[in-house]
């Protein structure tokens, strides 16, 4: 039986590839080290969810061309800048199984290893001359360090609102994902009202794939044993935002008192799992997880043109319906 994902990238398997071989290109280097880094960097590819939306979504209006695919690894590269910074701000010695580049070569070095991927997106985008994608682009990486520095100083007084939680993910994760459909249809469609359309659709389903990670940390039938790695990090997700501001005072302050702790044991992470599952924080963020995913396919239904829809209504789904 066919994988959801396999299914996605069926009718675009040829331009992954040439996708893929143009990324290799774009991060080579002279430098030894550098290249040595480059390497391991490209051989651990993730589920590719950011250049299948940007194909996918350059499908939608016509034939997939050479500015899709600088698209593509404009925002591969500085998403992959972005995940290297992160986990020397995270001081995280493991990235998708395998090994962070400061686990491997330091800090020093996997911050330069970031400006350089940085550097080879903009000037990617600026030698050829691809002005509209960078811009949705930059917006993107100016929205997430917003929302990285905004949960920062919010998680310090853990005072997070749901408005608040929502502003917070549409920068961080959602306004990457969106920026990946702008810069595919903009590939082969300058209509600005249909770009902003696409945007939106992107949006609602970054905020979407946020919410789907934030239930992971609790476990369920769908999704496995739960982890309570977000309640250890402090994080304040939608679940437990729900939750806190459905309970009682008491059990309220009872419940902060342990997320505020810096070590906690695993009786009181799963006290706080408990305290989520009862309060129905879980049915709640699953009904604002569909709510996002209907916001996403409504604005799908609208875009105009003759393009198949089904591949990006099934990105959709895999969104909410993943297990990992």
């Amino acid at each position: 039986m066919t994988s959801p994902l396999a299914y996605i990238k069926s009718p675009i398997e040829q331009e992954l590839k040439v996708f893929e071989d143009r990324f290799k290109q774009s991060v080579k280097s002279k430098v030894p080290l550098l290249d040595t880094i480059m390497g391991y960097i490209v051989k651990r590819k993730g589920k590719q969810m950011r250049p299948l939306l940007v194909l996918h979504c350059a499908k939608l209006f016509g034939e997939i061309n050479e500015a899709t695919y600088r698209g593509a690894a404009l925002v591969e590269l500085l998403h992959t800048a972005t995940l290297v910074h992160d986990d020397v701000v995270d001081e995280a010695n493991m990235r998708r199984g395998f090994f962070s580049i400061n686990a491997l070569w330091k800090n020093k070095v996997a911050v330069l290893v970031g400006d350089y991927l940085l550097s080879k997106g903009l000037l990617l985008s600026l030698r050829n001359k691809d002005f509209k994608a960078l811009e949705i682009l930059s917006s993107a990486v100016e929205q997430m360090s917003e929302g990285e520095l905004l949960q920062m100083e919010k998680a310090r007084k853990l005072d997070i609102t749901e408005q608040v939680y929502f502003d917070i993910i549409t920068k961080k994760t959602a306004s990457l994902l969106a920026s990946c459909c702008g810069i595919g249809a903009n590939s082969t469609n300058q209509d600005e009202d249909t770009l902003n359309d696409i945007i939106a659709m992107g949006n609602a389903v970054g905020i979407a794939f946020q919410i789907k990670d934030d239930l992971f940390d609790y476990g369920d039938n769908k999704v496995g044993k739960p982890t309570g790695i977000d309640i250890i990090e402090k994080k304040m997700t939608l679940p437990l935002i729900y939750a806190l501001n459905t309970a009682a005072k008491e059990k309220r302050r009872a419940v902060i008192r342990i997320i505020k702790k810096d070590k906690k044991t695993k009786k009181q992470v799963n006290e706080v799992i408990a305290f989520v599952k009862e309060m129905g924080g879980l049915e709640y963020a699953q009904k604002r997880m569909l709510e996002y995913k209907a916001d996403a396919e409504k604005l799908l239904s609208g875009i105009p043109g003759d393009g198949d829809t089904s591949y990006i209504a099934a990105l959709i789904d895999y969104v909410i319906e993943r297990k990992k």
